[in-house]
């Protein structure tokens, strides 16, 4: 880390706007390091990634990205096994990252953490999982390989994310209350070819969420034991049940307990495969095309500013 410049990526609209106010003193704190702070102008999610990998070709010394789990996603894809640090002030609804490698939920002393690290360069290494499409013509994962540091979704969750997307009413949280009564009217097993570091643990199921950390959707500890640090990929299956287990599942998703429920499966593996006809996988809360993934841990994938 050798610039004596700081990259910041940040989405005002995140959180849906609780903490715009807040931009212009994380952008304070983080010059307290001593550093000269850019703030990354993008319209888009792909400007957005252009923007930061742009910004570690032209050696910043880190790249901190300011809003929720959408806005570090972005982020990622620019400093994935890059020699720079990564700084994350969270500021988004849910947060899941955030929480999983330890930073603080105020976004204020979350920047206090960056700035500190920075000051001292010290960083810590955390995994991120590295995804390929097996069908890269049909995905916009393509043949490059993307990244994701929380959860990937390809079960009932990613079923809901996806016919939420496609509605255009109604709007806000209860577009998606919508979404989960329109999917469990259709409920129904589906069929996951799954490999676990070479061994078949394919299954008929509802559910399945591959990952570094414990929680997605705003704080669901599907992956409670997770460990963004430990080199390997943590992997939660379902077999089938009907809509009202699942009602009963969904606090426990919020505890972690679910885990202990004798339809639910928990595994690890560095290397997993995993395809299901008609489903689309989401990993923290992005869309990434369809469930025919190859998934590895990259340990030590980032220099996390903590």
């Amino acid at each position: 880390m050798t610039s004596n410049e700081i990259a910041v990526l940040a989405n005002p609209t995140a959180g849906r706007g609780k903490h715009r106010d807040l931009l212009s003193g994380v952008l304070r704190r983080l010059g307290d390091s001593g550093h000269t702070v850019r703030l990354l102008t993008a319209h888009s999610g792909a400007e957005a990634e252009q923007a930061c990998r742009a910004a570690v070709d032209g050696g910043v010394a880190a790249v901190v990205a300011v809003g929720g789990d959408g806005t570090i996603h972005r982020a990622l894809q620019g400093v994935a096994e890059r020699p720079v640090g990564f700084g994350v002030v969270p500021a988004g609804t849910g947060n899941d990252f955030a929480a999983g490698i330890g930073m603080p939920a105020d976004p204020l002393r979350a920047a206090d953490v960056v700035a500190s690290a920075l000051a001292d360069g010290r960083y810590v290494p955390i995994d991120l999982a590295r995804v390929v499409s097996r069908v890269p013509a049909e995905s916009p994962v393509g043949r490059e390989p993307r990244w994701f540091g929380a959860v990937l979704a390809g079960g009932f969750d990613a079923l809901v994310n996806e016919r939420a997307n496609r509605m255009r009413w109604p709007r806000g949280p209860r577009r998606y209350d919508l979404a989960i009564l329109l999917e469990l009217a259709r409920l129904k097993p589906r069929k996951y070819a799954l490999e676990l570091d070479g061994e078949d643990h394919s299954f008929e199921g509802m559910l399945v969420a591959v990952g570094n950390c414990a929680s997605y959707g705003g704080g669901m500890r599907i992956l409670p034991d997770a460990d963004p640090a430990d080199g390997l990929l943590d992997v939660v299956i379902a077999t089938p049940f009907g809509r009202a287990a699942l009602a009963r599942l969904k606090p426990r998703l919020r505890r972690g307990t679910h885990v202990t429920d004798p339809r639910v499966t928990a595994f690890r593996a560095r290397h997993v495969r995993l395809r299901s006809d008609g489903i689309v996988a989401y990993a923290d809360g992005e869309r990434l095309g369809p469930l025919d993934l190859d998934l590895t841990c990259a340990p030590g994938a980032v220099r996390l500013l903590r």
